[in-house]
C-alpha cells in the first residue's frame, strides 16, 4: 500500500504531459475519428496520471476507476449502447477497456484483455501515443463487425480527456 501510495505521489500530470504532448493528444484524437468513421460505435480515450488522493488511500483498483469514469463520461449512455472507454493510469502502466452491454454481448472479455497488454507492450517501451492508437484500431475492428454502417451521430467528444 505505501509503495502503491507513494508511486501516485510521484506521477504528476508533468508525467502525463511528456509522455502525451499536445502533438499526441492530437493524433489519438484524430484516430478515434478516423475508426468512428468505419462504424457506428463510439470511442473515447481517458488518461490519467495518477488516481486522486482519497482513491488510492481507499485502495480503488483501476478496474474500479474506469468503470466510474465510463458513467461520468457518458460512454454507457449511447443510443444503441455501442461505446468503448479506453482508460489509462499512467502510474500504475495499465489500461482497462469498459464497453457498453451492447458491444460487451457481442466481443469476449478476454479480447479486451489482449487489446489491453497490447497497449501496455507498446507504453513499457515509451511509445505511447502509439500504444493508444494500436489499441483503438483493434478495438475499431471489432465495432466495425459489430456495428457496421459508417459514422452515425457522434454523441461523445473525440478529444481525449485528460484527468
Amino acid at each position: 500500500m505505501r509503495e502503491r501510495f507513494l508511486h501516485h505521489l510521484t506521477h504528476g500530470r508533468a508525467h502525463l504531459r511528456r509522455a502525451f504532448p499536445r502533438a499526441a493528444l492530437a493524433a489519438i484524437e484524430a484516430e478515434v475519428r478516423a475508426q468512428e468513421a468505419r462504424h457506428r460505435g463510439e470511442l473515447r480515450v481517458a488518461l490519467e496520471a495518477s488516481l486522486p488522493l482519497g482513491a488510492v488511500l481507499r485502495g480503488v483498483a483501476p478496474r474500479e476507476r474506469a468503470l466510474e469514469l465510463f458513467g461520468r463520461l457518458g460512454v454507457g449512455g449511447t443510443r444503441e449502447a455501442n461505446g468503448v472507454l479506453v482508460y489509462l493510469l499512467l502510474a500504475e502502466h495499465v489500461v482497462e477497456i469498459v464497453a457498453d452491454r451492447g458491444v460487451a454481448e457481442r466481443v469476449p472479455q478476454a479480447e479486451w484483455r489482449r487489446i489491453c497488454a497490447l497497449m501496455e507492450e507498446r507504453f513499457a517501451r515509451g511509445e505511447y501515443a502509439e500504444g493508444v492508437i494500436a489499441g483503438l484500431r483493434a478495438i475499431g475492428a471489432h465495432l466495425a463487425e459489430h456495428y457496421p454502417g459508417g459514422s452515425g451521430p457522434n454523441e461523445l467528444p473525440d478529444r481525449p480527456v485528460v484527468l
